[in-house]
């Protein structure tokens, strides 16, 4: 049995939850260590007692760099009983500083993968922060045995020209768990229109756009109550100058709070008609180039996509005929897009969804099970070259995944 410390660093993240339970799934026996940025009893894990090593906060990159810096002074400390691992996996640049230190304590030949899902602004800068903070990622990274992203614009826009990592990378998207299939290959829903209702548009996850949220309200507003948008998840705080009372003055908007991923995806998926799958949070950047988890959620149950025009997840949906693409991020625009839209041509947007491979949308046990025998391959792989050697040969490409699951 694969023996994994995983290192997070949000220990209340739905997708650190479900990251554990993939991993649990596949077989390995995983030990979760990180901070919090808060609390989510929804995102423990059963059986899965967490390393706490302190707290963080959203937007306070300094103060998450001391958090970091004394996590390393007293983390010989803090793994106090732990076994040797097999293999330590790093979600995000913060945790990889500490996992370098966690194989240092060790044994400098435990093994290390990097986990990036998202790229922080900071790192795409010109200046010298962005220069200082690639080198040090570069540095920390320089011997890790494998990258793991979720979009392929992730590789194309950075870790090709501007990341210093030489591992090889292994493309992991954002799909729906899904461990208790009942058959061997799961059905998506028809998604039906309203009969005397709204239509409503579904806000799900991580909510930390300003500018959705605005655009949101005033195409609800124009359209007089046609459509709702109806928000569920985890708003971050520390963008909105006061989410809970801009809600509560919206006469179109609900927020129904946080909600259990995967187990209740169904129920919440199934009170709305259409995904929000737009993210202006740092824009033209990391959300330009991200596949969110809202993407593959809604089309798991035949829910329709709204999608930029420009963006990754766009691109994704245009191969392969789905979703409704906006040309413009403003109210008018959205109203023109979807606000002539009949219960026909509704049904035919979602049965095109349900026709795509379940494959698509949803990662089962079996997927699992390869994604711990690809950790346990990488474990046992030479590390890569170094930075100097590396300049001789050109950078590693990806591995793909397939519809079916891991390549």
């Amino acid at each position: 049995m694969l023996q994994i410390l995983y290192f997070a660093q949000d220990l209340a993240d739905p997708a650190v939850r479900r990251r554990v339970m993939m991993l649990a799934a596949g077989g390995a026996k995983v030990r979760l260590a990180g901070f919090r940025r808060g609390t989510n009893p929804l995102a423990t894990t059963e059986g899965i007692e967490p390393i706490e090593l302190g707290f963080t906060h959203d937007g306070r990159f300094l103060q998450r760099i001391g958090a970091v810096a004394r996590t390393r002074l007293s983390l010989k400390q803090s793994l106090r009983g732990v076994e040797r691992p097999d293999l330590i996996v790093a979600r995000n640049l913060d945790m990889l500083a500490i996992a370098r230190k966690a194989a240092g304590i060790f044994g400098s030949d435990v093994p290390v993968v990097y986990e990036c899902l998202d790229i922080h602004r900071l790192l795409l800068r010109p200046d010298t922060v962005g220069r200082t903070l690639r080198a040090s990622e570069a540095f920390l990274g320089r011997d890790v045995r494998l990258l793991i992203t979720s979009s392929p614009a992730f590789v194309e826009h950075y870790f090709r020209p501007l990341s210093g990592i030489a591992a090889p990378m292994m493309l992991l998207e954002n799909k729906v768990l899904e461990l208790d299939q009942t058959t061997a290959r799961p059905t998506v829903p028809l998604a039906v229109p309203p009969k005397d209702g709204p239509w409503r548009i579904g806000w799900f996850g991580a909510l930390r756009c300003r500018r959705s949220l605005a655009l949101l309200s005033a195409f609800s507003r124009l359209m007089d109550g046609r459509f709702e948008i109806v928000l569920r998840g985890r708003p971050a705080y520390s963008e909105f100058d006061d989410f809970d009372e801009f809600v509560r003055n919206e006469p179109f908007m609900q927020f129904h709070g946080p909600y259990q991923s995967p187990e209740e995806l169904a129920v919440v998926y199934e009170d709305v008609h259409f995904t929000w799958a737009i993210d202006f949070f740092e824009q033209g950047k990391n959300s330009k180039w991200l596949l969110p988890n809202r993407l593959y959620e809604g089309c798991r149950y035949g829910r329709v996509p709204i999608a930029l025009r420009g963006t990754e997840t766009a691109r994704f949906l245009a191969i392969r005929g789905l979703g409704m693409l906006l040309d413009e991020p403003a109210p008018e625009a959205l109203a023109a897009l979807v606000g002539a839209i009949t219960p026909e041509r509704y049904t035919d947007a979602s049965r095109r969804i349900a026709a795509c491979a379940p494959e698509t949308w949803i990662f089962n046990r079996s997927d699992c099970e390869d994604l711990v025998r690809r950790l346990a391959a990488a474990a046992t792989a030479s590390p890569p070259l170094t930075q100097k050697r590396r300049t001789r040969r050109p950078r590693s490409t990806p591995t793909p995944q397939n519809e079916g699951g891991l390549s």
